[in-house]
């Protein structure tokens, strides 16, 4: 018998000041059975980090051919491919090819280093890809924050985050490995 998705209910507040965007997303998240409390909190702070009232959760885990996260245009095209994790060199040439921007989020500590390390130089042709790691003190420490209902605060300034759900608060710096032209 297949294992069903676990549902999340979540009030994401984002105030993000480098941006100049501030509003509250009703979100309802399917959380596959073989993803971890690391990688849904993490898809919901890439979620804030590009926080935009076109910006949405995709199938994620339970499909190939689609992002974590997407925002499309009114017409259509996709305007921003999200990928959390580790994704193949070919994996990243073609979310290039189909998205204005794309945005990988990779987490896991040495094994992201590894991945980095191979990966980077095949990167540098594109011009539209942002690469934006995590340290896993910060992914272990938002994991901690993970429950089925949560009313989420991300305030975002100077490039440092504060993720705060109920009395828990957990400051995270991104480290910006690539940045799109």
């Amino acid at each position: 018998m297949a294992l069903n998705a676990t549902i999340y209910k979540v009030e994401l507040s984002v105030s993000d000041m480098d941006r100049h965007y501030y509003e509250t997303h009703k979100l309802t998240i399917a959380k596959h059975p073989s993803e971890t409390d690391e990688r849904l909190m993490l898809r919901l702070v890439a979620f804030a980090l590009n926080a935009h009232e076109h910006l949405e959760m995709t199938k994620g885990l339970s499909t190939d051919d689609e992002p974590d996260i997407w925002q499309k245009s009114l017409s259509g095209e996709i305007d921003l491919w999200i990928a959390l994790g580790l994704p193949s060199e070919k994996v990243i040439r073609q979310s290039c090819s189909k998205s204005a921007k794309v945005a990988v989020y990779p987490y896991g500590g040495r094994a992201a280093d590894i991945w980095w390390d191979k990966v980077k130089g095949s990167t540098t042709r594109f011009d539209n890809l942002d690469v934006t790691a995590f340290s896993d003190n910060d992914v272990h420490a938002l994991s901690e924050m993970a429950s089925r209902a949560m009313k989420m605060q991300v305030n975002i300034q100077d490039g440092e985050v504060m993720v705060s759900v109920g009395d828990s608060i957990v400051y995270v710096t991104p480290t910006r490995w690539k940045a799109s032209a």
